[in-house]
């Protein structure tokens, strides 16, 4: 007599490659929680650390599973991330800088993605956007900062926009609108826990390409 097979729950595919919106999705839950009170702030830093630097939706799973609304996050994460084949992200990959308890910088000529994410522990981290090339219009630029300093330089004929929290510390975007429609727009969101967020626009430095646009518009 055959037996009827019983239906197979399907295996999460933990290792499936994380997304950065994945990553988003996890890091929101660990903002909340600390906000809550759930996580201490040193908690919540390792974990962020953790989370970017995280490979694998299987790698995202543990560092929410003690929290609300973790099922949900991991679930949605490898839910999509079954749907695709390592599609990738408009804009590309996010840019990664990480601090603890040291420096990072990123400056010079170089290109900018669509997402820059920054952690700052103990550390600092800057961010010189006055010689870089930007391949897309908008540019989103996530910073945290706990015991730290996340310092982020634009070029003055860009648009500079955002907002975020400080705890005990500071938060500051000096808002920046560019006299060009087409001109970048860099959005810095975040927060800082006992340390300092700041954005500004670096005197002096332009990007020359728009310069010359808006001569020839308005000559």
């Amino acid at each position: 007599m055959d037996l009827e097979k019983q239906p197979q729950q399907p295996v999460a595919p933990v290792g499936i490659r994380a997304s950065d919106a994945d990553r988003d999705r996890i890091a929101d839950i660990l903002r909340e929680a600390m906000a809550e009170g759930r996580l201490t702030a040193d908690e919540h830093a390792e974990r962020v650390d953790a989370v970017y630097r995280a490979k694998t939706v299987g790698e995202l799973e543990p560092l929410v599973r003690d929290l609300p609304g973790a099922p949900g996050a991991v679930r949605s994460a490898v839910s999509a991330a079954s749907g695709a084949q390592e599609a990738a992200e408009p804009g590309g990959p996010a840019d990664n800088l990480v601090a603890i308890f040291s420096g990072s910088t990123r400056k010079g000529r170089w290109r900018v993605g669509a997402r820059t994410n920054a952690f700052a522990l103990f550390g600092s981290v800057e961010i010189d956007l006055t010689e870089a090339l930007f391949g897309q219009r908008l540019t989103v630029v996530n910073a945290t900062s706990v015991f730290g300093s996340v310092d982020i330089r634009v070029p003055e004929n860009i648009s500079l926009r955002g907002g975020g929290v400080g705890v005990f510390g500071n938060f500051e975007v000096a808002t920046l609108e560019s006299g060009d429609p087409e001109a970048p727009v860099v959005v810095v969101n975040g927060y800082s826990v006992f340390g300092s967020v700041e954005a500004r626009p670096k005197r002096g430095k332009f990007i020359a390409d728009l310069q010359d646009r808006l001569r020839k518009r308005l000559g």
